[in-house]
């Protein structure tokens, strides 16, 4: 089973990170990517597959004040 922040996503399984970050809308400067509790470096995303039993965790960065 593959986690994403928590939820069930089978459907990202072989995906590279990129490929899951561009098809769930997600803009690449404004995020960061935990795969097993390590952080992925954003030069990393294209190579990098999301395989069963990954635990992936995105965290969008916001702006505010």
């Amino acid at each position: 089973m593959i986690q994403i922040n928590g939820n069930e996503a089978m459907q990202a399984d072989g995906m590279s990170i990129a490929d899951y970050l561009q098809s769930e809308g997600y803009v690449l400067s404004h995020i960061a990517v935990e795969r097993n509790e390590v952080i992925v470096s954003k030069k990393d995303y294209t190579d990098t597959r999301i395989q069963d039993g990954d635990v992936i965790e995105i965290v969008q960065f916001m702006g505010g004040g």
